[in-house]
């Protein structure tokens, strides 16, 4: 099995493909509170992340704008996920996406060869509403902006189909 990517590979992966990043490192944080001291002064839409699995074990990862309130089972029924939404276990997280709880982000589609995961990502984060879209760089110790643009191109080169969601 080939390696998982880390920071460094990742943004060597980001290089590879043209796309300009910026990064800046911070403590590691494992939620969005703990991140958001950091990196509020920011320009562009910082980013939560949710890895679950559905009733028949479809596996999605979930992105949106940090501050988005919503409910599961609406979220559920929003991307047709089969019997409910719930959080997926780390090893099936870090099988799929080659991260561990806390250090979940889109980016990590990288890791997801399978192409077992389902992505849906908040409209806002990808039409140009924000000047750059943050995320983890794989690792909690960091934060990554692209332009939306460049995240399309991103997750579109992972091979992955970006599906929008309305929060």
């Amino acid at each position: 099995m080939a390696e998982h990517f880390d920071k460094e590979r990742l943004l060597a992966k980001f290089k590879e493909l043209g796309i300009e990043s910026d990064t800046i490192d911070h403590p590691e944080v494992f939620t969005v509170e703990a991140m958001m001291p950091y990196v509020d002064h920011l320009p562009g839409a910082h980013c939560k992340n949710l890895f679950l699995k559905d009733k028949k074990k479809q596996l999605y990862l979930v992105s949106c704008i940090h501050d988005r309130d919503f409910k599961l089972n609406d979220l559920a029924k929003k991307i047709s996920a089969s019997g409910g939404l719930r959080f997926a276990d780390e090893s099936i997280l870090f099988e799929n996406l080659g991260v561990k709880q806390g250090c979940v982000t889109a980016y990590a589609l990288v890791n997801d060869i399978k192409g077992n995961v389902n992505f849906y990502v908040d409209s806002d984060l990808v039409n140009d509403t924000h000047e750059k879209v943050w995320f983890h760089p794989i690792s909690n110790a960091a934060s990554t902006a692209l332009t939306p643009k460049d995240f399309v191109k991103f997750v579109e080169a992972t091979g992955h189909k970006i599906n929008t969601v309305e929060f």
